[in-house]
């Protein structure tokens, strides 16, 4: 057993299309994984404690000045809380632009054959769903409704590791061929108790996952 096999959170193999969610305890670390190479891993982070203090591509840009994610990268909630910090990337850059992939922007972007295609907003949609049905009747208000749950109002801003979406002076954005191979991975330390919802992308019609969705491993450490 090696140093970075101590306390052992998780690992788990997510297949092409399927998600993962979990909490990771601050100080604990996660590890994406590029089993095969060009797969997109649309992520969401939260403040485990507080689900409206989410991650916030638009702060995390803004005040890093950085419109790529790599070592270093703090991802910031819409509080300005730090959630997690990138601490080892080799892969090189992550895109927190492009959001994603839905089956109504597949239709706009690809045809209307597209319409009933698995995306990432579907496996987001049924990650957070599978989430609130966990919790006991105490997180109940008088109504039934989950007081503490997660549902589609929350999937918002979401990172996109290993995903090559090039910013173009014009503003543009276009998905091309990923900079990741075989093994490449990210790893993040929480700064906080956090909330991860991993969609593990699906994607048949652009590049991102060169044509060819595969599966991405996951690890965790406690501190």
């Amino acid at each position: 057993m090696t140093a970075i096999d101590t306390g052992l959170l998780l690992d788990t193999t997510v297949a092409a299309g399927d998600g993962w969610t979990g909490e990771i305890p601050a100080g604990g670390r996660l590890r994406i994984v590029d089993l095969c190479g060009n797969q997109a891993v649309d992520t969401l982070f939260f403040d485990a404690h507080d689900y409206a203090n989410r991650y916030s591509a638009v702060d995390t840009v803004r005040e890093q000045g950085a419109v790529y994610l790599t070592t270093g990268s703090v991802l910031l909630s819409t509080g300005l809380d730090p959630l997690a910090t990138i601490v080892d990337d080799t892969c090189g850059r992550h895109d927190t632009l492009g959001g994603a992939c839905a089956q109504e922007s597949n239709v706009v972007r690809y045809g209307e054959h597209t319409r009933h295609q698995h995306a990432c907003r579907t496996t987001f949609l049924r990650q957070v769903a599978a989430w609130g049905r966990g919790l006991d009747k105490h997180s109940l208000d008088k109504h039934g409704l989950d007081k503490h749950g997660l549902d589609k109002r929350d999937i918002t801003h979401n990172v996109n590791f290993f995903m090559n979406v090039p910013l173009a002076p014009d503003g543009g954005l276009a998905f091309e061929d990923g900079v990741s191979a075989p093994g490449k991975y990210v790893e993040l330390r929480a700064e906080r108790d956090i909330l991860v919802v991993v969609s593990n992308c699906p994607q048949l019609n652009n590049p991102c996952n060169g044509y060819d969705p595969t599966p991405v491993r996951l690890m965790g450490w406690s501190a």
